[in-house]
């Protein structure tokens, strides 16, 4: 089947951010082209929730791309010898880049993304990084995002015969949690799809990781409690 519709890869971890920024790809009307990775992570309960999330938001094709980043380890979401950090409050969260930053992984995952694009001959890829409420990856910042863009559009031969100039579209840049669920929920978002974990017990978030407490906090501040919660605790 063809369409009309401008073709956009958006980069689906099955979380609550890139599910929010697959609606709203959805919502501009782009035909839409979702992209998880298994990359050596701890578990698959986000890559079940993307599955159910591309097919709940009418993704044209959905692929998880394989590739492994826990052989170089380095952080608490690919290497098992190091603990993910919990919490009892989001205040008690630190400053510092936390050890579950994958190095490079944007870099790595906007490279995959950049791929796609060209063979679709799509000159757009969405990706839900954010710079307000978020665990402090320098990956992502906007002046990141804006020198990758610079780059992709100098290392492709769609974008060298003009055929492709690459935006990198990151709807929820400047948006708070709460903001961001807002909208998503403002476009037919059902949060009990997403998972957001980063250390689920027996597959349910654990409440108390940073992306738990971050979300939590979002849900609280709109006077709701996340539906990945079993607990009542915000």
């Amino acid at each position: 089947m063809t369409t009309d519709k401008r073709k956009a890869v958006v980069l689906l971890s099955g979380g609550l951010d890139s599910t929010t920024v697959l609606a709203i790809a959805h919502q501009k009307g782009y035909e839409t082209y979702a992209l998880s990775f298994r990359y050596g992570q701890r578990h698959t309960e986000e890559l079940e929730a993307a599955k159910l999330v591309a097919a709940k938001l009418g993704a044209a094709q959905h692929v998880i791309a394989d590739i492994n980043l826990a052989v170089f380890g380095g952080s608490a979401l690919t290497d098992h010898a190091l603990d993910v950090p919990h919490y009892d409050h989001v205040d008690d969260m630190d400053s510092s880049i936390p050890i579950t930053y994958v190095p490079a992984r944007n870099t790595v995952f906007l490279s995959f993304a950049l791929a796609w694009a060209e063979t679709l001959g799509s000159s757009d890829v969405f990706i839900g990084v954010n710079a307000l409420d978020y665990s402090g990856y320098p990956d992502c910042r906007p002046e990141y995002i804006e020198a990758y863009e610079r780059m992709a559009n100098l290392a492709t031969k769609a974008g060298v015969e003009g055929t492709q100039l690459l935006k990198i579209h990151t709807p929820l840049i400047d948006l708070t949690k709460a903001q961001t669920i807002e909208r998503g929920l403002e476009l037919g978002v059902d949060y009990a799809w997403t998972h957001s974990c980063y250390d689920p017990v027996d597959g349910r978030a654990c409440e108390t990781c940073d992306s738990c407490l971050l979300r939590g906090r979002g849900f609280a501040e709109l006077g709701l409690v996340d539906p990945s919660f079993t607990s009542l605790k915000a």
